[in-house]
């Protein structure tokens, strides 16, 4: 980052539509055209993988794109849907996903898809599909056979198929192909499909000035084409097990620790080909997205490693991570890395030092900052290398987060942020704006002063996350005027709109 700017947080699902999740047709140009009027610089949107149930950070592959995202309305556009196949849309809610309802009735109207362009679609469209299969084959044949096996099997993990599949030994992996011919050809598709109409959004955005700023779990999911792909590169037994998993250690927020279940990385034996699968997945997410937060920052430091049997993370231990030589990787194969480190949680010495080393810039929250005296992440502690957030989509809304708060904690708030209880939300976009952080992101739920039923995701439960929506028309002309005059008055313009400076 060279300038001061703005951003926005909002994943795609959470976008407005009939289609009962946000997708990439016509309101998410609706959401870049607010943006710019707005005066913002980025849009920020969490994992883009196919999730395995709802969450973006349990992805069934880290290269393969979300099929929930396709939009049907530009499908009806191509001639690939009927107007029939979408006037019985089921009624869905407009202020949150249904994925049980939403996930199988998307699929469905994919297949029907599938079956129209394989009758009616022109040479020129083949031919990208075809250019497309031969542009991604290095993940797309793992992908797609493994979507059509997972599909055989009851949708049931790779470790719990046939032994001959489960080892993929060549023989039953050659038949598996002849057998799921059809439905390969439907997995490769469908990832085609998504994305063409990502890099439409991905066009349409930089078009405005606003660039996408991506997400960068570390950890893959166990239930994953990458570790079924890939198993030498986990730490996993002779039977696809894990042997140890992912997690953090405790603290005064979790006294069992947080046990997340994400097979461990060999690094060692990712070192000896010069990490050539994590060069292959940056360099497919850079392709998607102009910046990406890397996930978890701390962990290629040092890891929490949690035995694969205990039911917490307590029992765990720290093992030491690739450290600088996973980026240098990257930087010599990759060139500059527009990256994020997203360096909250159990900060250490060694990671402050990898920071550093990488020269990537931190995160701040401003939620985080009156939790101690004196925190990092207290504006006037600030370094201008970093991103400040008033909350993530981890954390409650601001608004819902201040009412969760003591009373001596909320006046504390009100004095930093010069605020009442009832503008605290515009307060934190305020103070984050007018911070020296280079880059101030705000999550759209705080833009409206939700409470917490705005809330994305709480961390350790599973029912009620990812489902918020934002409603049609509640982002309007006044939000974006009163949003522009801060971004004007912050020195936050986007270079396109703003003056440029003598010496940039």
């Amino acid at each position: 980052m060279n300038h001061r700017a703005a951003g926005l947080l909002l994943h795609p699902t959470s976008l407005p539509g009939r289609f009962g999740a946000g997708d990439l047709g016509p309101e998410a140009d609706h959401f870049l055209d607010w943006a710019a009027a707005a005066g913002q610089s980025w849009w920020q949107i969490l994992p883009l993988g196919p999730p395995d149930g709802s969450s973006p950070y349990s992805c069934l592959s880290a290269f393969a794109g979300n099929p929930l995202l396709i939009s049907p309305q530009l499908l009806l556009e191509l001639g690939w849907l009927s107007a029939e196949d979408l006037d019985s849309v089921p009624d869905f809610p407009t202020d949150q996903v249904d994925f049980d309802r939403v996930t199988p009735w998307k699929l469905d109207l994919l297949r029907r898809s599938w079956a129209r362009f394989q009758e009616r679609a022109d040479d020129p469209a083949r031919q990208r599909l075809q250019d497309f299969h031969q542009q991604a084959w290095s993940w797309l044949d793992d992908w797609s056979l493994f979507a059509a096996l997972r599909q055989r099997h009851d949708r049931r993990g790779w470790w719990d198929w046939p032994q001959a599949l489960k080892q993929r030994e060549k023989s039953a992996l050659d038949d598996a192909r002849r057998e799921e011919a059809d439905e390969i050809h439907f997995h490769c598709y469908v990832q085609w499909l998504f994305f063409e109409q990502w890099q439409r959004v991905k066009t349409e955005a930089n078009r405005r000035g606003i660039g996408i700023l991506g997400d960068v779990p570390i950890y893959v999911s166990w239930n994953s084409a990458e570790v079924w792909a890939h198993p030498h590169l986990f730490k996993l037994d002779d039977q696809g097990h894990p042997l140890a998993v992912a997690g953090c250690p405790p603290d005064d927020y979790t006294e069992d620790g947080q046990r997340w279940g994400n097979p461990l990385y060999r690094w060692d034996r990712m070192a000896e080909d010069g990490y050539r699968w994590w060069i292959a997945r940056m360099s497919a997410a850079l392709a998607l997205c102009d910046r990406l937060r890397l996930d978890h920052f701390r962990g290629f430091a040092g890891y929490w490693s949690v035995p694969a049997e205990d039911d917490t993370a307590a029992g765990g231990h720290w093992i030491d991570g690739p450290g600088l030589a996973l980026f240098d990787a990257l930087r010599e194969a990759l060139g500059d890395l527009p990256l994020i480190a997203e360096d909250l949680g159990v900060i250490t010495p060694d990671v402050e030092a990898l920071r550093r080393d990488t020269g990537l810039p931190g995160i701040k929250v401003l939620q985080f900052a009156f939790d101690v005296p004196e925190s990092i992440h207290l504006p006037h502690n600030f370094k201008p290398a970093s991103v400040v957030y008033t909350g993530t989509h981890d954390s409650d809304t601001t608004l819902g987060w201040y009412r969760s708060l003591e009373p001596a904690t909320q006046r504390r708030v009100e004095h930093y942020a010069g605020t009442d209880p009832q503008q605290v939300a515009d307060a934190f976009v305020r103070v984050a704006y007018t911070s020296v952080a280079e880059l101030a992101m705000v999550p759209v739920q705080d833009i409206l002063s939700l409470g917490s039923e705005g809330r994305m995701n709480l961390p350790g439960t599973v029912d009620g996350n990812w489902i918020w929506r934002l409603e049609s028309e509640r982002l309007d002309g006044e939000h974006a005027a009163r949003l522009r005059l801060l971004v004007e008055v912050s020195g936050r313009l986007p270079l396109s709109a703003a003056e440029k400076p003598e010496n940039p």
